[in-house]
């Protein structure tokens, strides 16, 4: 199979960096695309879903673990010359976890807007919304920063299992709503479960057609 042919999804993906500080970040290369959210909002759990692997994020019942970028590609690539990976997943530090020391909210969060502002590879955010309780105060000091930045960012409501069914899409148009005027929004809400696995295609596709791959299997 060629490197065209590749799926993006259904074949492994590995763990290639932590990035505590932009002086660590590899070199820019494949599209990106990041995924933020509030500590606990099930990021890490949506990446392993995303991918197919249980193990390949980090998944905490404490939350604010993420402290670093970290990078996720799709293996089978040397890296080298032309040898490069479709896209890389990069994880973001998750935001609002009051608990941690002031300093190092503080440095996560220079780490993140820094990342945001001068990375010329990253194509989209993807901004995650606990579907249990919307957007709140810090996801709009987020989706702020994103339309300062300049940087395009999606919605992903999480944990759509957990709320009944029929309030889905009320909570999408509601969603889709309060972000409709934002500048750096990209218009339609994506709804996912990372336990039973709705929504997870329409991501796949969303990330495939981002970094200009027209099918992601």
């Amino acid at each position: 199979m060629s490197d065209i042919e590749k799926p993006l999804f259904g074949h492994p993906w590995i763990f290639i960096r932590g990035v505590p500080s932009l002086n660590f970040l590899p070199p820019e290369g494949p599209l990106e695309v990041a995924f933020a959210g509030r500590s606990n909002v099930g990021k890490s759990s949506l990446i392993n879903a995303l991918v197919g692997q249980k193990g390949l994020a980090r998944t905490s019942n404490t939350p604010g673990r993420t402290q670093e970028l970290n990078y996720f590609v799709p293996d089978g690539y040397s890296g080298e010359g032309g040898d490069l990976p479709p896209t890389a997943i990069v994880d973001m530090p998750g935001y609002g976890y009051a608990q941690a020391p002031k300093e190092q909210v503080d440095k996560w969060t220079k780490l993140v807007f820094d990342y945001l502002r001068g990375r010329a590879t990253l194509k989209r955010v993807y901004v995650l919304i606990d579907s249990r309780h919307g957007i709140k105060k810090n996801d709009d000091d987020v989706l702020d920063l994103l339309d300062k930045a300049a940087v395009s960012y999606q919605i992903v409501l999480t944990k759509t299992d957990k709320i009944k069914a029929a309030g889905v899409p009320k909570l999408i148009a509601e969603t889709a709503e309060k972000i409709r005027k934002r500048p750096a929004a990209y218009p339609g809400v994506l709804s996912t479960s990372s336990e039973k696995g709705d929504g997870l295609d329409e991501l796949r596709q969303a990330i495939a057609e981002t970094v200009g791959i027209a099918r992601w299997k």
